[in-house]
């Protein structure tokens, strides 16, 4: 019974077989005109509509579909975008730092070249806090005691004077600014060598300090330069070897009376802060 099914199924399936080639033989062989050419232009005008209504009525399927498949391989794409403008974010933050960083320590190492301050022991320090106060008086840098520095020391960035050297610990110290209102800093003028101390204006202003106790009749100007003395006065010992820059004259009050008040601007930002160095072996005969 099997047997006769399968010999059954493959004569079908041999007569299928054979009437398609003489379907093929005979539809190649007639002209444009045959029969056989006849019925597929009839066939195909009868299907076609059917074709295009089907085609139309899936068409927003298809569209829904594909709209899927593009919103997916552009949220992808928009990933990866925004993973790509991040990378190059940081970088381009990494790589201005690096040059803001290689600008401030080229701009001491041509300050210690031109006032000789290798001989004093520069130490480079990051600044790592502020002071909390509107005065800016005080600055955290991240050397102490374990890198040699002790109260009392010189502190300086690339534009001039800063400060000393106040509180240590082994890690960190903390320094004093020029401006704040116990700092005195023996100083005179670098042309005229009009002598003085320059301390706080005392008006919370970090971009403004005064030459104080000037002799009666002294000559100063306005853009006049203001440095460090090295020299101990009567109110003040100095901490500072001279010649270091701390300021410009902006404005003078009762100008060529016993009382006038020379203001200054310091060369250094004090407010921004961010590398600075210890002058780490200044001693008396330095002064």
């Amino acid at each position: 019974m099997y047997d006769k099914s399968v010999r059954r199924r493959r004569a079908v399936l041999g007569l299928l077989v054979v009437s398609c080639l003489i379907l093929l033989t005979a539809y190649f062989g007639e002209s444009a005109g045959g029969g056989l050419r006849s019925i597929q232009r009839g066939f195909n005008e009868v299907i076609s509509p059917i074709q295009e209504g089907a085609s139309t009525a899936l068409k927003p399927a298809r569209d829904l579909v594909g709209w899927f498949g593009d919103t997916l391989d552009a949220k992808g794409d928009v990933e990866q975008l925004r993973n790509e403008r991040d990378a190059l974010r940081q970088e381009v933050v990494a790589n201005e730092a690096a040059a803001r960083e290689n600008a401030e320590l080229r701009a001491q190492l041509e300050m210690n070249q031109a006032l000789g301050l290798g001989d004093y022991g520069p130490k480079g320090a990051r600044v790592i806090n502020y002071d909390p106060s509107v005065w800016y008086a005080r600055v955290g840098i991240d050397k102490g005691s374990s890198d040699g520095l002790r109260p009392g020391m010189p502190v300086v960035a690339s534009g001039g004077l800063v400060g000393r050297i106040d509180e240590v610990t082994r890690g960190s110290a903390q320094v004093t600014l020029i401006t704040d209102h116990t700092s005195g800093v023996p100083a005179r003028t670098n042309r005229r060598d009009v002598q003085g101390v320059v301390e706080s204006s005392g008006a919370g202003n970090p971009n403004d300090l005064v030459l104080n106790y000037t002799p009666p009749r002294s000559v100063v100007r306005v853009d006049d330069r203001i440095v460090t003395s090295g020299t101990n006065s009567t109110r003040f010992e100095s901490l500072f070897p001279p010649n270091l820059p701390i300021g410009r004259v902006t404005r003078i009050e009762d100008q060529g009376s016993d009382s006038q008040e020379i203001h200054l601007r310091p060369f250094v930002d004090l407010r921004g802060l961010e590398f600075v160095q210890v002058l780490t072996t200044v001693n008396d005969g330095d002064r």
